[in-house]
């Protein structure tokens, strides 16, 4: 018998991270079959990832990278299905949250086909952000359950799922470890841009809690504005239209750019005097960097960085961004919350098991 067969739906910047550190060492195994939905299209969300970190070209693009959630979930659930019907895989792995992470669940699950979750059991609690709605959803329909944390093998054991679930580290760590280096190596961005290590603020804003929302999202520059700080935003092209939607101008101490690779990106989250960010894979990133991170939200999957005094939750408060801008400052040694360096083998180690127990 060949070596058994699993799709793998992408469609994110970090499920490209996360598959970059997992796809290696997946291959040596199984056949892998890569499925890109198209939900980050432009090419810097997207393509640059593949190329930069040797992620194998996707075998399927669906090229469905636009509407609303409903509109996009069901035009990916179609597509993946008829992948499906083609590739007729013993697994399908979905990654994270997004409405690809979904999508993908659901189709498999429909055709009784094996769910793989990487990145299982995280929780926000707050059932307003459709990620919390896809993580939980997707979760229920996983028969693997691998899972970065013991806080999310308890946040599943709440919701009765106890069967197939495997503690396993986090393989963002993964990439982390393997890319940092190459970064530090490869990136020429700060001299692109002309700056020293440790003398700039880099933020990031996407979370539709954010841009969608007026309000928040003035608060959110008026801070940036009057913090005086040398601020570098890599801009997500839906933010940049909500400033322009809104009114929103940036002062000449925030510098907007294009979205980045992944390269430049790890080098600017590694030189930063401090991250902001309403991005969940920034904060772990901020987190394994040993940079202090201050989340424009008022709650995060990622407690452990919070617990630690890494991270703190901010919302979209005008006052509170400001005053952790100015002296927000970790007092205590990180802890080691999310494995060893490692998850990506043990993932691999733990699908052949059940293939070799079925």
């Amino acid at each position: 018998m060949g070596k058994r067969k699993i799709v793998t739906i992408l469609g994110a910047r970090p499920q490209f991270i996360k598959a970059a550190a997992l796809s290696v060492v997946l291959k040596e195994s199984f056949e892998e079959v890569l499925v890109h939905t198209g939900q980050h299209y432009d090419s810097n969300m997207s393509d640059v990832f593949f190329e930069e970190l040797n992620i194998p070209k996707p075998d399927y693009h669906l090229n469905i990278g636009s509407g609303s959630h409903g509109a996009m979930t069901g035009a990916m659930l179609i597509e993946i299905e008829k992948v499906l019907e083609t590739e007729k895989p013993d697994f399908v792995l979905v990654y994270g949250d997004t409405n690809s992470t979904l999508a993908g669940a659901l189709a498999a699950s429909k055709m009784l086909i094996p769910v793989i979750h990487v990145e299982a059991g995280l929780r926000s609690f707050n059932k307003s952000m459709p990620e919390e709605q896809n993580r939980i959803l997707t979760d229920h329909l996983s028969g693997l359950l691998f899972v970065p944390t013991q806080t999310a093998i308890e946040n599943l054991e709440k919701e009765g799922i106890t069967e197939g679930v495997h503690l396993v580290g986090d393989v963002m760590y993964d990439g982390i470890l393997r890319f940092a280096e190459l970064a530090r190596e490869k990136s020429s961005i700060l001299n692109e841009l002309n700056l020293r290590e440790k003398e700039f603020i880099l933020c990031t804003i996407h979370r539709a809690e954010n841009t969608n929302n007026t309000d928040h999202l003035k608060a959110i520059f008026e801070a940036l504005n009057e913090s005086g700080e040398q601020i570098i935003l890599p801009l997500h092209p839906r933010t940049l239209k909500y400033m322009s939607d809104y009114g929103i101008k940036a002062s000449e101490n925030v510098r907007i750019i294009e979205p980045l690779g992944y390269l430049d990106m790890v080098r600017l989250e590694a030189t930063a005097k401090k991250i902001v960010t309403d991005s969940g894979g920034v904060q772990k990133e901020a987190f394994f960097l040993g940079v202090s991170c201050v989340t424009l939200r008022e709650e995060t999957e990622w407690v452990e960085t919070v617990e630690d005094g890494w991270n703190i939750l901010v919302g979209a408060s005008k006052d509170r961004i400001l005053e952790a801008i100015a002296s927000f400052s970790p007092q205590t040694e990180r802890k080691n919350h999310f494995g060893d360096g490692t998850s990506t083998t043990k993932i691999t180690d733990l699908i052949k098991r059940v293939v070799a127990d079925s």
